[in-house]
């Protein structure tokens, strides 16, 4: 057998290899004895340990800016930005020229601040190990912060990018554009539905995971216009209209889309479901502070490098109007209410389909609520006589 501590590795190849694993770039910031700011980019950043708080980075023996930092009291780790690889490439230069322009202010022991950096991590030296070429620096964080959140530059195979993430305004799609068809043939029922009642009512498609919006008409006094192409991400209790007909398979997909899948959340998304499907349609109660909140995280979000944190804050703002939906229709009694949807019977090749009212006045006695469910319902039977679009 082969003794692997003398077995031989192609530089090249290790380079490779390891260069198949994307890693974030910061820049150590530090102030020498002497006062001067220096600095060095590393890709070797890593978070250590919670208790005691301690991170490290790996710079190489023979690299000179490390030694030029490495008596001084403290260090910082700034991450970069997306956008700032300019900057990451000024810092990896040699010489004295790395902070020429740089804007930075002091961190609170005094290690510089970079501006435009996503994080901060001021440390004190905890420790220094050799390991083969390189050193292990370990840090004692004393001091952080986030100061942009927003995406980080990102190293990958000799070149520097960032995370491509989705959006929300649709792609187009031969689903979508089918849809968009269909709900052109019902355009002037939708207009004089919403005319009508003085309401909003648009046109919904399940395009993949998300609900999209393919026509609207806007009769509210008071509407919030949302443009076509927009898309909802369906996340339980949001789409029960859609599962309503769908398969085991994909009301579980859909399932696995909350935050909280515990069994007691699934056995409430599964009641709404129940419900959905006995009375074929959904309400939701408005319930100001939960929906402002939900929309203001879905705006953040879409005007935002749409981070995996915020992404979470969707589903859990999401998850968090659950005990607002299907209320129950008692005579008598007056109903805030922020939608009602009702799913439109379509072809088997097309997606599925919902009509959805907004905007509708407070206080709503349940005879006015009936209305307004019946006006969509006459909408859907018009759209699903209309069949598959030529």
């Amino acid at each position: 057998m082969a003794d692997a501590g003398n077995a031989t590795i192609d530089p090249a190849l290790f380079r490779e290899t390891l260069g198949h694993y994307p890693t974030g770039v910061a820049v150590v910031t530090a102030v020498s004895k002497d006062g001067i700011p220096e600095g060095m980019v590393v890709g070797t950043f890593t978070s250590v340990s919670l208790d005691p708080p301690l991170i490290a980075f790996f710079p190489a023996r023979s690299s000179r800016s490390f030694a030029r930092f490495r008596d001084a009291a403290t260090f910082c780790i700034n991450v970069l930005a997306s956008d700032q690889e300019p900057l990451c490439r000024q810092m990896a230069t040699a010489g004295a020229a790395k902070f020429d322009g740089v804007r930075w202010r002091p961190g609170p022991l005094g290690s510089p601040v970079l501006d435009g950096a996503v994080s901060w991590i001021e440390c004190t030296f905890e420790d220094v190990r050799e390991a083969g070429d390189h050193f292990i620096v370990l840090g004692r964080v004393q001091e952080l912060g986030v100061t942009r959140p927003t995406l980080p530059l990102l190293f990958f195979q000799g070149g520097y990018g960032k995370f491509s993430t989705g959006s929300f305004i649709a792609a187009p799609d031969p689903e979508l554009i089918q849809a968009a068809q269909l709900a052109e043939t019902i355009r002037s029922e939708i207009e004089e539905l919403s005319l009508a009642f003085a309401v909003d009512c648009s046109v919904l498609a399940k395009i993949g995971s998300d609900a999209v919006q393919v026509l609207t008409a806007n009769g509210a006094r008071a509407s919030e216009t949302v443009p076509l192409g927009h898309r909802q991400p369906i996340i339980p209790p949001l789409g029960a209209v859609f599962m309503a007909k769908a398969t085991p398979t994909e009301i579980e997909a859909w399932m696995q889309r909350a935050p909280d899948d515990s069994r007691d959340r699934r056995t409430r998304h599964r009641k709404l479901l129940d419900a959905v499907r006995d009375r074929g349609y959904s309400l939701l109660a408005a319930e100001p502070k939960l929906l402002q909140r939900h929309r203001a995280v879905l705006t953040e979000f879409e005007q935002s490098d749409r981070l995996p944190r915020q992404e979470r804050d969707v589903r859990q703002a999401t998850a968090d109007l659950v005990d607002l939906f299907c209320p129950d229709l008692i005579v008598g009694r007056r109903y805030d209410l922020a939608s009602i949807v009702v799913s439109v019977p379509t072809m088997a090749d097309l997606p599925p389909m919902a009509l959805r009212m907004t905007g509708m006045p407070k206080s709503a006695p349940t005879e006015q609520v009936e209305a307004w469910i019946n006006g969509l319902r006459r909408v859907a039977a018009a759209a699903a006589m209309t069949g598959t679009p030529g």
